[in-house]
């Protein structure tokens, strides 16, 4: 079986006889002439942390914004929890599910901690229009409901005392946290991060690493990062899939990938190289 075959997934032995929450099969795009993604094969279980690393340019991020409904496949299927996602749009893949965070960071800088996560929070949001515009009593509890929840989301980076600071105003390292639970704010199955420890310092990224667990365990969703840090993607991810010119060209345990000749000459040798080097 060749690495992109769908029949390689390794599912964690607790996910082993659920749904996959997500499950690309074949997925290509071509812009124009050129082939930017081809073939892509992978399945994510419910509860996974997985990986998906490969060069600058290898088309990580392009795989990302198919997932997430930015691009339309030129070929192949996604499924979400089962269910073919071909007449989704961006909204409705975030409505059934998909959360992601960017590689570079897209907060409302002029708003509030707090304001981010509340416009996290809208898929939860019970008022119709009208009760907004009149402020009927069910928009009052609405917002009280959702004003709660958001400083218990801001709890988990022990960020709810930042709630009235703008999100401009944080430092590097809680902007990224930022970006993340205002991912989770809407309610996500799975949660796609790009890049989580760009920028970070080492201990910043070891705390990422226990929260990225934290999170899987605490909501029980799956988590699927792209990520340069092999220290990070072999310390936390499950199962990692590797990427080079657009096509797989590995699946399987970190330590596989760390053994796979194939992916240390086209890729991973030097990137260990630089993080020996730091």
């Amino acid at each position: 079986m060749t690495p992109n075959d769908p029949r390689t997934a390794l599912l964690p032995e607790r996910d082993i006889h659920k749904t996959p929450v997500m499950e690309c099969r074949a997925l290509g795009i071509d812009f124009g002439g050129l082939t930017a993604v081809d073939d892509f094969n992978i399945t994510v279980a419910p509860t996974e942390i997985a990986g998906l690393i490969g060069p600058n340019g290898a088309g990580k991020t392009t795989i990302f914004n198919l997932l997430t409904k930015v691009y339309k496949p030129t070929r192949g299927a996604m499924f979400l929890n089962g269910k073919n996602t071909k007449k989704m749009n961006t909204i409705k893949a975030n409505q059934a599910g998909i959360a992601r965070t960017f590689q570079n960071i897209r907060l409302f800088k002029e708003m509030t901690v707090l304001e981010n996560v509340l416009v996290g929070l809208h898929n939860e949001m019970n008022y119709n229009l009208l009760s907004s515009v009149l402020r009927f009593p069910e928009y009052w509890r609405s917002e009280r409901i959702a004003k709660g929840r958001a400083l218990e989301l801001l709890s988990i980076f022990n960020m709810q005392d930042d709630a009235s600071m703008k999100a401009g105003a944080l430092p590097y390292g809680s902007q990224r946290r930022l970006e993340i639970v205002r991912a989770l704010a809407t309610n996500p199955c799975i949660l796609l991060l790009d890049e989580p420890a760009a920028g970070m310092n080492h201990s910043e990224t070891d705390e990422l690493m226990e929260n990225i667990r934290k999170i899987r365990d605490m909501f029980q969703i799956a988590i699927l990062l792209i990520e340069h840090d092999m220290n990070l993607v072999m310390g936390i991810c499950e199962g990692i899939a590797v990427i080079n010119y657009g096509k797989l060209i590995a699946k399987g345990t970190p330590k596989d990938i760390q053994n796979n000749p194939v992916v240390i000459e086209a890729y991973l040798g030097k990137e260990l190289g630089n993080a020996d080097s730091h």
